[in-house]
């Protein structure tokens, strides 16, 4: 992880007195604005935990106004100082380094009093609104990222930031549960979801949950929505694949272990199908720019840049295929596909949600750079198949059939029938990553 601290601003405190802030960017992203005084009280903690002789010196207090040369000189001093922390083993792995990046999430699960137990069970996504109501998702935040920063920065009133619940198997639903704020979350989510289409209900099924929600009965509600065809799935935008064939439209959802296609093809027919993501051998996440048509030396816009997710995929017993999603939520897909793997290892070694929070936490906090690229893909020149995978998974498992779908014969009553998926659990061993 890459500290830099590229600027700094004037900003008017709570009394109306001036004071510099300073940006720090973790990864090229900006993380947060902090004041001199709060580095300070880093700096004083960590030289009291583990001594003056560990932790790098630290620029120096001033008594009068800062000139905007010395603004300038602290400021780069404050980046060799955090660049130092990070790279100390000992430093930048310590729980009081980590807590102080984590410390505005903690802040959102401290402002909705949803218990620590719960805070692992939920993540803040930045997505963006469409005037018709409707929201497609641009990222997942990472632990240590500021939400107010990361969503003001970008100076659009369509952005906003979301809590979602991020565990994919609805058994943990029921820790979730247990508590009144977890309860009302989960909720929350769900008829959201019903509201936005994405968990398909016919008419009875939506009467049912109606007199439920009538009822205030919200666990019977989440229950009776977890027979619910896309229960737990998160949408993505429309897109296109070349799966079955090269320029199908399609839209993916995630959830169950698996991406669920529902393809039209150019022939206008609809089908269905899943791919698990059990065997998926390895998956990439790949950006190009299109040559300009413009004068020579001309670059393109910014929109030009085409993201791809291209995954190879056990379609039958010795024969593997690569498949590939065109979309600009491709990084977002690639985020999905690796949380699920995280799961899946976590169950099958007995582990809990909570642990695999702390794991990813403190993971993502203290691997390297080079480690962090296997945990997170990164973006690639080409998808050139004879480079290292990213991230390898069972290759043991039925394959993936496309199957038609047959269309309801009203508009308003769409019935688990008239769609087809395959929700079969399937088991992932250690020998398989």
């Amino acid at each position: 992880m890459h500290f830099s601290i590229p600027e700094t601003e004037t900003r008017a405190g709570d009394g109306g007195a001036a004071y510099v802030a300073y940006n720090i960017h973790v990864n090229g992203v900006l993380h947060c604005r902090v004041r001199y005084s709060q580095l300070l009280g880093l700096h004083e903690q960590l030289r009291k935990e583990y001594g003056t002789n560990v932790v790098p010196a630290f620029p120096p207090k001033k008594i009068f106004t800062l000139t905007p040369a010395e603004v300038e000189q602290r400021r780069e001093q404050l980046e060799k100082y955090m660049q130092a922390v990070r790279q100390d083993p000992t430093l930048g792995g310590s729980e009081t380094f980590n807590s102080f990046l984590r410390k505005a999430q903690q802040a959102v699960a401290s402002k909705l009093d949803l218990p620590d137990d719960l805070v692992g069970y939920f993540s803040l996504f930045l997505v963006r609104e469409t005037k018709d109501g409707a929201f497609s998702f641009v990222r997942k935040l990472q632990e240590f990222e500021l939400p107010y920063v990361s969503v003001t920065s970008l100076h659009n009133p369509e952005f906003r930031i979301i809590l979602r619940k991020s565990y994919w198997d609805s058994s943990y639903d029921d820790d979730v549960m247990e508590h009144r704020v977890g309860l009302n979350l989960l909720y929350a989510q769900t008829v959201s979801d019903i509201e936005h289409g994405w968990i398909l209900v016919n008419k009875e099924q939506h009467r049912q949950l109606k007199s439920l929600q009538e009822k205030v009965s919200k666990k019977e509600f989440i229950r009776l929505a977890q027979t619910l065809k896309y229960y737990g799935y998160l949408k993505f935008d429309p897109c296109v694949t070349d799966f079955p064939e090269k320029g199908c439209h399609v839209v993916v959802s995630a959830g169950n272990n698996e991406l669920n296609f529902q393809v039209r093809l150019p022939s206008e027919q609809i089908k269905e199908g899943s791919f698990k993501v059990t065997r998926m051998r390895c998956w990439r996440v790949t950006s190009s720019v299109p040559m300009s048509n413009g004068p020579s030396g001309s670059s393109p816009a910014k929109s030009e840049v085409k993201l791809e997710l291209a995954f190879e995929y056990l379609m039958s017993k010795d024969r593997l295929q690569w498949v590939t999603i065109t979309s600009p939520q491709a990084i977002m897909l690639s985020i999905c596909l690796q949380s699920m793997v995280d799961e899946l290892m976590v169950k099958k070694s007995g582990g809990s949600i909570r642990k695999m929070f702390r794991r990813r936490v403190n993971g993502a906090l203290r691997r390297s750079d080079s480690q962090q690229a296997v945990k997170s893909p990164p973006l690639l020149d080409s998808p050139d198949a004879s480079r290292e995978p990213m991230a390898k998974l069972s290759s043991k498992l039925t394959s993936v059939s496309l199957r038609g779908i047959s269309h309801s014969s009203s508009a308003n009553d769409v019935g688990a029938n008239d769609f087809h998926g395959n929700y079969a659990f399937e088991g992932i061993g250690d020998e398989d990553l």
